[in-house]
């Protein structure tokens, strides 16, 4: 009976197919919003969470705001984070100065920092050597370069040797950093770093006083820990948590993945809007075709056809109507996803078809064509076979 319900299902579809695909379109329009929306959010927290991850997820960041007459010296960093939960650790200080080359001048961001810098951050260095520890004791004007600086202002890739001119000091060239190819690599960077004490020659707000510091866990210790111990060596000594700020790069990651998972169930919710409105399109033209059959329908009761049959039968025709849609809408979807991830390829985003969000989709549209169609076939299973018979439409 199943199949034969299905088989008439199709038939009336097919009989009228401009008919049943304005009604499929408010179900295809809806997967698509739920399907492009919930997968174009997960692609973009994908791409940026890998660029969080990148920067190390066992890395804390401390912030010295008000050091109340006890400042961290340069020179005794180490020593005042000394814990067998801290790692490696690096002062940093950082500044905006004119950098040129030859011809060629541009604005960039000089930072001031230490060999760790690069392990703790994730630094690549593409040629030649980061900052060294030597490089800070002896004030070395020496300096490591973005990719973008190497290129366009000393205006060559094999920069090691060159020199550069940093707020009118010139400094030698040591090494240029891996080029940047993420979704963030969408401006330039002319970024430079150099030893923390030749930047306190060079600036006037930064000096020995350290005020910004990065430090990553020992090996084989939570990052947690390693948070605590340092927020405790910080109170101890500032005695006023206002005074500092420690920022912890995981909880960064996991805030943002809980604030995009808000986000893509927002959306999801709004989509969903969308297939219900599919599914009052279904319910109207179900119940225009019930009118429509009416004599069809008394046909049916007068040979025999129990009240079960008449109501599986549209039940089906309805359910048959949202799938389809939901079909055509998720193959859709996949088109606009290839589109999109073609247009964003130069930004190393891609968007892929969302699995899970494929099949809450197919399990909506069958709601949504049993709950919407279920009314319009109680109807025509109710229906008087003599009165059909009479109906003339």
């Amino acid at each position: 009976m199943i199949l034969q319900s299905f088989k008439m299902a199709w038939k009336a579809i097919a009989t009228n197919k401009m008919r049943s695909f304005l009604t499929m379109l408010g179900i295809i329009i809806g997967v698509m919003a739920l399907v492009v929306l919930v997968s174009l959010v997960s692609g973009t927290t994908d791409s940026v969470t890998n660029t969080i991850s990148s920067l190390g997820t066992d890395l804390l960041t401390v912030s010295i705001n008000d050091d109340g007459g006890r400042p961290v010296k340069f020179s005794k960093l180490k020593e005042t984070f000394s814990d067998e939960t801290v790692g490696e650790i690096s002062a940093m200080g950082q500044e905006s100065f004119t950098l040129e080359s030859g011809s060629e001048s541009e604005n960039g961001t000089v930072y001031g920092v230490e060999g760790a810098y690069a392990d703790i951050t994730g630094l690549e260095v593409a040629s030649g050597r980061f900052i060294y520890d030597l490089d800070n004791e002896n004030h070395s004007n020496v300096c490591v370069i973005s990719q973008d600086t190497a290129d366009d202002i000393v205006g060559t890739v094999n920069a090691v040797g060159s020199e550069i001119s940093i707020n009118g000091t010139s400094f030698t060239v040591v090494g240029v950093l891996e080029g940047d190819d993420s979704s963030t690599a969408s401006y330039s960077d002319y970024s430079v770093y150099i030893p923390y004490t030749s930047l306190i020659r060079q600036s006037s707000s930064v000096t020995g006083n350290v005020t910004s510091v990065v430090m990553a866990a020992a090996e084989g210790t939570d990052i947690d820990l390693t948070e605590e111990a340092v927020e405790a060596i910080l109170y101890d000594r500032f005695g006023d948590e206002d005074s500092y700020s420690v920022m912890n790069q995981s909880e960064i990651a996991e805030a943002l993945s809980s604030v995009t998972n808000m986000l893509a169930i927002m959306l999801g919710g709004i989509a969903a809007i969308s297939l219900l409105v599919g599914g009052i399109g279904i319910m109207n033209i179900m119940l225009v075709s019930v009118t429509e059959r009416t004599r069809e329908i008394g046909i049916r009761k007068a040979i025999g056809a129990k009240r079960s049959a008449i109501m599986m039968q549209f039940l089906i025709e309805s359910l048959v109507v949202s799938l389809m849609g939901c079909v055509i809408g998720i193959g859709l979807s996949w088109v606009t996803l290839r589109i999109v991830s073609a247009l964003a390829s130069s930004y190393d985003l891609s968007y892929q078809l969302n699995t899970g969000v494929c099949w809450v989709s197919v399990l909506f549209s069958v709601g949504i064509g049993v709950i919407f169609g279920l009314y319009p076939a109680n109807k025509a299973a109710g229906k008087n076979p003599i009165e059909a018979l009479r109906y003339m439409g």
